[in-house]
């Protein structure tokens, strides 16, 4: 793997699940790392797992004018969005409102940072999306077209923003603290369910992710381009 030595990349969503493995991932490999959320006690419970140089930076992704505060400082050279607070549930099923949140959370709250975030030239931002967007299931169609909305972003933000390069990760199911609410047993049984559907024989750890941004964020060549870390999920 490359060495990242002293790059400035700010994780927003990097107090836990993919956001905090990638931040782990990029300390390892030399990066000075800021991680972003809404909560200061996350954030403190996540520098824990991170290095005494981590830095952090309580932020809400929804709110456009704590994004506007940070137009005028210091450029990251690069950024990594996978902050999102996002209800499921059927058309018929999903109350409007928290329609809207989801919307404003992973689509508006990643717009948003890609505007107002300066990032260096030659840098890159990327987005985490999910596999759904090609995949969707019988009652994710926000889900499925809030991710298709990001990764349609990431390619014209990829003309609009060069040098800086722009790029997505799809995860498809992985097993992290996103199930957490959900009871043990069927926790478990929905993992094994879907591990012996996916080619490679199990659900996705947020490493997985953490890795496949790292490379975004390292190649120089890659720009406009979703990454999809399934499992093989879309062709199952």
């Amino acid at each position: 793997m490359s060495n990242f030595q002293d790059s400035t990349v700010l994780v927003i969503g990097g107090s836990s699940g993919v956001g905090l493995a990638t931040a782990q991932l990029l300390e390892r490999l030399g990066a000075k790392v800021t991680i972003a959320s809404r909560s200061l006690e996350k954030l403190k419970a996540a520098k824990r797992q991170l290095s005494d140089a981590t830095q952090l930076l309580p932020l809400d992704i929804t709110d456009s004018a704590q994004l506007q505060a940070l137009r005028d400082g210091p450029a990251w050279q690069h950024l990594v969005i996978s902050a999102a607070e996002t209800p499921m549930g059927s058309l018929a099923a999903l109350a409007d409102d928290d329609a809207r949140r989801a919307m404003d959370s992973k689509f508006w709250g990643a717009y948003n940072a890609a505007k107002y975030i300066p990032i260096a030239d030659q840098g890159s931002i990327t987005f985490v999306a999910g596999y759904l967007s090609l995949r969707p299931g019988k009652a994710s169609a926000l889900q499925s077209a809030i991710n298709a909305a990001l990764e349609a972003l990431g390619r014209a933000l990829a003309l609009e923003l060069a040098p800086v390069r722009v790029n997505t990760v799809s995860p498809g199911l992985l097993n992290t603290e996103l199930w957490a609410g959900l009871a043990e047993d069927k926790r478990e049984a929905m993992f094994d369910t879907v591990a012996k559907r996916l080619p490679v024989g199990r659900v996705g750890l947020a490493e997985d992710v953490a890795k496949a941004i790292s490379f975004l964020i390292d190649n120089g060549y890659t720009s406009g381009s979703t990454v999809f870390v399934d499992g093989g999920g879309r062709i199952a």
